[in-house]
């Protein structure tokens, strides 16, 4: 899961961020199982592509690992913020 923990730590370092924001979304609907628009992907820099391809493939493979809950938490929690600081 070294994908999502990237992730997690990008999120964590820089909420705000444009990349930080994509992939948190992204994470949020793999976890709800919501429509994810695939357009927002590449508005990402083209190693946080690569990142999230990374997430993807991780998060098919083992939808159950700790580490995922722990990002979707942070995820939420960056969502949050964002939504209060618009």
């Amino acid at each position: 899961m070294l994908a999502v923990k990237k992730a997690r730590k990008l999120i964590q370092t820089n909420p705000d961020s444009p990349n930080a924001k994509v992939l948190s979304a992204l994470v949020i609907a793999l976890e709800s199982n919501q429509a994810f628009p695939l357009n927002q992907l590449y508005t990402l820099s083209f190693s946080q592509f690569e990142l999230a391809l990374e997430i993807l493939a991780e998060w098919r493979l083992d939808r159950y690992y700790s580490s995922k809950g722990r990002l979707l938490d942070l995820s939420v929690h960056a969502s949050e913020l964002a939504g209060a600081t618009a």
